[in-house]
């Protein structure tokens, strides 16, 4: 019997505001399904050349009321960048809040408009601690 990882699924409830979230990643879309019979659509967005690994985004177009408020119990989703430091300073100069900075050079962890966590991981070896990082506090949860 052979195994093979399909996606990831998390609902949304503001479909633009979650894809240029997912963009600020370094996600794209690679494939979009619409639905007008169940009024919903299904957007997969992963990295340029990890299309195999994409993340679905399920909006329903007439709102979703089940979307907890906490959606912690999801656990998260993972990527590796190539800097950490620059991510997060990117992802903050977006407007994005660094959940749990990258203290140790190696791991952050920021939330979706969703709030789905997100962790990124330092690609190989950690960075050398550095500010303004390894001074700011967690926010939230993550």
């Amino acid at each position: 019997m052979t195994l093979r990882y399909l996606h990831t699924m998390v609902r949304v409830k503001d479909l633009e505001t979650s894809m240029a979230f997912y963009s600020l990643l370094g996600l794209r879309e690679t494939r979009r399904m619409d639905s007008e019979e169940g009024r919903f659509s299904l957007i997969f967005m992963a990295p340029a050349g990890q299309e195999e690994c994409p993340v679905e985004l399920t909006y329903n177009w007439d709102g979703d009321d089940k979307l907890p408020d906490d959606s912690r119990h999801f656990g998260h989703l993972a990527y590796s960048v190539d800097n950490i430091y620059e991510m997060c300073a990117h992802l903050k100069a977006n407007g994005v809040t660094i959940n749990r900075p990258p203290r140790d050079g190696r791991m952050a962890f920021v939330r979706s408009p969703d709030n789905i966590s997100i962790e990124l991981l330092q690609a190989g070896e950690p960075l050398n601690p550095a500010e303004p990082w390894v001074s700011m506090e967690n926010t939230g949860s993550w």
